[in-house]
């Protein structure tokens, strides 16, 4: 694409400051952000006025389910949704799909899977399961952005959990290739699995919250924190839910640039003490918690223990919710969110004055840093991909079944009121959305790692 666009706007988010002016994009790269007076005569504007241009959100953390269960979600409708909820990156993650990304065979055909039919750009994830880590160097070497592990069970039984003689074995080949190893940090305790058995009946959500205690995430992210120690590993714990676990992540943190941590939307909007019973739109694991723990959640942002949001949109045909029965423990666990994530984040961090530079900080800066694309992805500035969001921090609407792009519409978000409306979606320049409609062909890219 050679079109030269200049886009003005009175808020451009750079990494330095939100100023006023305009962002020169040539061939999909940005040339420079200068004043409107310095915009060259040849170059076609778009002014935005009052509305927000930040740098387009990057969610590492997203189950498309493709290919094997795309009628769960699929590469179409997930990146549709993307491109509206303002993300012009996500990273798939290697389950729920079938097979799971577990060999370089299963890479590949997830790879076809996706070509042509992207809205947006797109990398993969492999994963570390019992008896692969022979597979491990083959997948790094064709281009995954990184290793994820399960310490509990992941809900699917084609990817297993790992033990820890399994992750160590593993963990040597994810560190001598540098790429980072995320994990699902929870440690099932056989005693806590007797007392989760004894209330499988429950429709109670504190039933559930209680089946899932804390004790396994932070023991498990205990365990990791050694590891990540030991091995010299990047390492990276996946949505983080419980709060007892900041003050050992904190000390971790200061001794070591290696551990990352993110947590997700659902952690910081919702409270357990607000989930009625039987509600299991609201089901994920670990669970949502209590309303303190979230308070907890947004000092570790404020503090930076907390690296960066993304959603773990994790979706799947709305009778696997059970929601007729209302029966959390067998109930799929996992909370379609993807094209809601700005807008749910920006509810809740302007009440506790955040900035837009908070935002684009957690939604694209840092995640694009951990997938290693921090020179071409998430923030406005010269010589980066012109992936821009524009959007409106000032209006609020209420989330409708009838608007949501995910293939299920099926959501604890519907009917909620959120500030701060996506209007308009650029990759590399080009527009992808505008107006509540995708206006492009599948334009977006693979990202493999090089």
């Amino acid at each position: 694409m050679n079109t030269q666009l200049a886009l003005c706007s009175n808020k451009i988010v750079t990494p330095n400051e939100i100023r006023n002016g305009a962002i020169l994009i040539t061939e999909g790269k940005i040339v420079d952000v200068v004043s409107t007076n310095e915009i060259p005569s040849h170059f076609i504007i778009e002014n935005i006025g009052e509305l927000v241009a930040s740098p387009g959100l990057v969610d590492s953390h997203v189950h498309i389910n493709e290919p094997g269960r795309t009628d769960w979600e699929g590469f179409e409708t997930a990146t549709k949704s993307a491109a509206v909820g303002g993300i012009t990156t996500l990273v798939d993650m290697p389950l729920n799909s079938s097979p799971v990304t577990t060999t370089r065979e299963a890479l590949q055909k997830k790879v076809e899977a996706a070509k042509g039919k992207i809205f947006v750009d797109c990398g993969f994830y492999a994963g570390v399961i019992p008896g692969n880590t022979n597979e491990l160097q083959p997948l790094i070497d064709a281009g995954v952005l990184g290793v994820k592990a399960f310490l509990v069970h992941s809900g699917i039984d084609d990817f297993p959990n790992v033990t820890e003689q399994d992750l160590r074995r593993g963990i040597l080949i994810i560190a001598k290739n540098n790429v980072p190893l995320l994990v699902h940090c929870e440690l099932q305790q056989e005693t806590e699995n007797r007392k989760a058995e004894t209330l499988s009946s429950s429709v109670s959500y504190q039933n559930y919250l209680y089946s899932h205690p804390r004790k396994w995430e932070n023991d498990a992210i205990a365990l990791m924190i050694q590891l990540s120690d030991e091995y010299k590993c990047k390492t990276h714990i996946v949505h983080l839910s419980s709060s007892d676990a900041i003050e050992m992540l904190s000390g971790a943190k200061r001794r070591t640039s290696l551990l990352t941590v993110e947590t997700c939307p659902h952690y910081v909007y919702f409270s357990a003490e607000e989930i009625p019973d039987g509600a299991t739109q609201y089901k994920c694991a670990p669970p949502i918690r209590e309303k303190e723990n979230k308070e907890q959640l947004w000092n570790a942002l404020r503090n930076g223990i907390i690296d960066f949001i993304v959603s773990d949109h994790s979706p799947c045909p709305p009778e696997m919710k059970l929601l007729g029965e209302g029966h959390f423990i067998k109930a799929w666990g996992g909370i379609a969110s993807l094209q809601l994530g700005l807008s749910i984040v920006w509810s809740e961090a302007q009440r506790r004055n955040f900035s837009l530079t908070h935002i684009s900080q957690w939604m694209s800066e840092r995640p694009a840093e951990f997938i290693g694309l921090g020179k071409s992805k998430g923030k406005i500035a010269k010589g980066y991909d012109a992936d821009i969001v524009i959007w409106n921090p000032e209006k609020s609407f209420v989330v409708k079944k009838e608007n949501i792009f995910h293939k299920h519409k099926l959501t604890p978000y519907e009917g909620r009121t959120l500030q701060g409306c996506v209007e308009k979606t650029f990759l590399r320049g080009q527009k992808v959305f505008e107006d509540g409609n995708i206006v492009s062909e599948p334009v977006g890219r693979i990202i493999l790692r090089h």
